[in-house]
């Protein structure tokens, strides 16, 4: 019912910004700061004005229907007028990935936030072919993605650690499943905290024993097929907000 309401009084076509939680909470009639990228996009990419309505949101605020208020080339103010939404946490996984090249990362971080990946943790494997990432870059990314899915929060991107790093530091209650190429799945029923996606050529033999000592990981098979770690990631996610078919003990 609510979201049928929110979908009648919002327009497909108002721009969609996330606006960082401040010491400022959203109330009606409260003017919020936009960021200087935000107002170049209102008014040059979006055509906007002063005037014009739009939607602002973030993590603790939920999504606040207002219009422009002040737009320059550098800076603007929204006049909020009625929340939309509470702030309701987006309900996902984790996502542990080997870095790719640059267009496979970045499509890795939004095809993932658009699934509704709740943080993102590169990790570093002995076939990993980049170590370096723009973690600015990727949070733009990200940000764009949420304002376009129309979740509510924006997902938290992680350092690069190693693989061993972080399978060291996972609790071994928290359920993570790792895509193993060619190993047979097995109906499981659990609940899944975070999924893992190797590298490019999978991971090395000893990476591999060393995911099955872990007690907290379990094998997700993606079928017969080799897939390409990018489209890997859609496939494992998908997967397990299917319910767990395919998975099978590491």
């Amino acid at each position: 019912m609510g979201e049928a309401r929110y979908r009648r009084k919002m327009s497909r076509s108002d721009p969609r910004l996330y606006l960082p939680a401040s010491e400022s909470a959203f109330a009606e009639g409260r003017i919020i700061p936009l960021l200087p990228g935000q107002a170049h996009y209102l008014g040059n990419v979006m055509r906007q004005s002063v005037g014009s309505s739009v939607r602002v949101f973030n993590e603790r605020d939920g999504e606040w229907a207002g219009e422009i208020s002040v737009l320059k080339k550098d800076r603007g103010n929204v006049l909020l007028h009625s929340c939309e939404r509470p702030a309701v946490a987006t309900r996902g996984v984790e996502l542990l990935f080997a870095p790719l090249k640059r267009d496979a990362t970045e499509l890795v971080i939004r095809m993932g936030t658009e699934l509704g990946v709740t943080r993102f943790r590169p990790v570093i494997t002995e076939r990993t072919n980049t170590h370096r990432l723009n973690l600015e870059r990727l949070s733009v990314i990200a940000t764009e993605a949420a304002e376009q899915c129309e979740r509510l929060d924006v997902p938290e991107i992680r350092v690069p650690v190693p693989l061993r790093v972080a399978l060291s530091e996972w609790p071994e209650d928290r359920v993570l499943f790792a895509a193993l190429e060619r190993r047979p799945g097995e109906g499981a029923d659990m609940q899944a905290a975070a999924l893992l996606i190797g590298p490019e050529g999978g991971f090395s033999g000893p990476e591999v024993e060393m995911l099955h000592r872990h007690k907290a990981v379990h094998a997700l098979t993606l079928g017969p097929l080799v897939l390409r770690a990018e489209t890997a990631v859609c496939a494992g996610l998908a997967r397990l907000a299917g319910g767990g078919e395919g998975m099978a003990r590491g």
